[in-house]
């Protein structure tokens, strides 16, 4: 935020997570009712934090390894790219590729570029150090050049261990995401659900959201996406424009199934241990501003929602704004506020929420979220059979037909039919399970044959929620919602446990909300599949 306020410097992820758990405990935390569920959901709250910055911090390493490693190569004095991204295992010019059974030094493939561009396959990692080459040639070495370069082995030990750090920030983050499953699953078992309200008052909590969204989307509009975050969008490009298929699908495939579009919004990240800048190139800019405004869209989308739910639905408007606030404050939120494909689901599902009590609204933003990120699909077992005494036509055209169209639409835009049914492939995801090219824990070490099981589970998981809870609320609806997007981080092949966003807005929902056994479908749905024609039906029965 530099540009708009004179010598301002980003907020540190590390300093964010600190100063917000403390608010969060501040705000939302039951002094008088220590052993509250309240404070155990607070606690699992804050322990996301640890595993995300973990994942953060080891990826910026790995990228600085690289980045090093470059710059010491080419031997130009041309400092490379150090702002973090995703580390970029497809093409690695400046540490050899490391695969989770090889030791760091293995030899790699052929094709692959090694440091100095030639075609030997030797990793150059191992090449003396300037102490090593003074000593062999009899001249002294230069403190000044031997402290400005880093050796060979340094870079590895480097790169090795930022490598270690995210497996272990994913690791960390699945394990809290096992707990919160546990306790969403137990929600709807929770029948006595006391009052209680943020230690604020209804104002100081809106202030505090409105500056909170204020901060945030202002970093999202000062911040610039990397080489890396631009590497998805540039390939998606040239499918739009129709260029021969070739390493452009692995680009945009990379991201995992859903709506090939989206992969023409980079990620802006706003909140990094490692600065860095660069000039977007003209061609860029209408993918980097479009992302942003999704960005921003889409966050005050799901403020809206968690706000309306809570005095629509609650009827209490301020756990409403209390959820709203504790979303705004959450270390995840700050440092992933500029990820469309994180955000852009969440909203879409919170809205669903919104306008369960018109089931073909309901059905096409749960038909929204699916096409966007496919995950969503496995929450059709659960909604349907919330609607399955009343409005389950309703909600199941609504669903067919906005996938319906957004399937129909890409052929607009890719007239060729390979590259058409190549997306309409991605959008539903109708593929094998992947085994290679995938990346968070999945890509760092872990044997991808387990993620057949784990996926198996999650799918019994979500069908499941057909059969149980039995009597269906819009209680059981939020916390069951939020427990199958947690089971989808297990498998999810692109960064599994990253994708908060998904599940956290609902979970808020579901810690603050009241008792809602009176909110089921016969009760809040008429039979008609009009607004007036439903209120009538209303009356009448409510004369009878």
């Amino acid at each position: 935020m530099s540009h708009i306020l004179f010598q301002y410097q980003p907020v540190d992820p590390t300093t964010w997570a600190y100063l917000s758990s403390l608010l969060m405990i501040g705000l939302f935390f039951k002094f008088n009712r220590f052993w509250s569920v309240r404070n155990v959901d607070l606690l699992l709250l804050i322990l996301l934090a640890p595993g995300l910055l973990l994942v953060t911090y080891g990826r910026g390493e790995q990228v600085q390894a690289k980045a090093v490693a470059l710059r010491e190569t080419n031997g130009n004095g041309t400092a490379a790219v150090t702002t973090p991204g995703r580390p970029d295992t497809r093409d690695e010019p400046m540490l050899p590729k490391v695969e989770p059974s090889q030791p760091f030094g293995a030899a790699r493939d052929a094709t692959q570029p090694t440091l100095d561009g030639s075609d030997n396959a030797t990793p150059q990692l191992d090449k003396p150090s300037p102490q090593e080459s003074a000593a062999a040639s009899g001249e002294p070495a230069s403190p000044a050049k031997a402290k400005s370069e880093t050796t060979p082995r340094e870079l590895r030990a480097d790169f090795e261990q930022g490598r270690f750090r995210e497996r272990l920030g994913f690791v960390w983050l699945l394990a809290v995401g096992g707990i919160f499953l546990v306790r969403l699953l137990l929600d709807p078992t929770m029948v006595r659900r006391p009052l209680l309200e943020p230690n604020l008052s209804t104002g100081g909590l809106i202030f505090i959201g409105c500056s909170l969204f204020i901060f945030l989307m202002a970093n999202v509009i000062a911040s610039i996406p990397t080489e890396d975050d631009l590497r998805g969008p540039k390939a998606a490009a040239q499918l739009l424009t129709r260029q021969p298929l070739g390493e452009t699908v692995g680009d945009v495939s990379q991201q995992g199934p859903g709506l090939a579009w989206l992969s023409l919004l980079p990620s802006i990240p706003t909140m990094s241990f490692y600065g860095g800048k660069r000039e977007l190139a003209d061609s860029e800019v209408i993918y980097v501003v479009t992302a942003k405004v999704t960005a921003i869209l889409s966050h005050l989308a799901i403020v809206i929602a968690i706000i309306a739910v809570g005095y629509r639905h609650f009827d209490n408007i301020k756990m409403g704004i209390g959820a709203a606030t504790l979303y705004l404050m959450l270390p995840y939120t700050a440092m992933m506020t500029g990820h469309p494909r994180h955000v852009l689901p969440a909203a879409l599902m919170l809205w669903a929420v919104l306008c369960y009590r018109r089931p073909l609204v309901a059905g096409m933003f749960v038909g929204l979220a699916m096409a966007v990120v496919y995950f969503p699909l496995f929450l059709l077992p659960l909604w349907l059979s919330f609607y399955w005494q009343r409005g389950v036509m309703r909600f199941t055209l609504g669903f067919l037909i906005t996938v319906t169209v957004l399937a129909l639409a890409q052929a607009l835009v890719w007239t060729d039919p390979a590259v058409y049914w190549m997306n309409v492939q991605t959008m539903f995801g109708l593929w094998l399970p992947v085994r290679e090219g995938l990346e968070g824990v999945w890509g760092l070490g872990w044997d991808p044959v387990y993620r057949i099981p784990v996926l198996t589970a999650s799918i019994v998981l979500s069908c499941t929620m057909a059969l149980w809870p039995a009597q269906k609320n819009l209680g059981t609806l939020l916390s069951c919602s939020a427990a199958v997007m947690v089971a989808t981080q297990f498998w999810h092949g692109h960064g599994g446990g990253l994708f908060m966003a998904w599940y956290l807005p609902l979970a808020l929902l579901t810690i603050f909300r009241p008792n809602l056994e009176d909110r089921v479908a016969l009760t809040v749905l008429g039979e008609g599949w009009f607004p007036r024609r439903r209120a009538k039906a209303a009356t009448v029965e409510k004369a009878a």
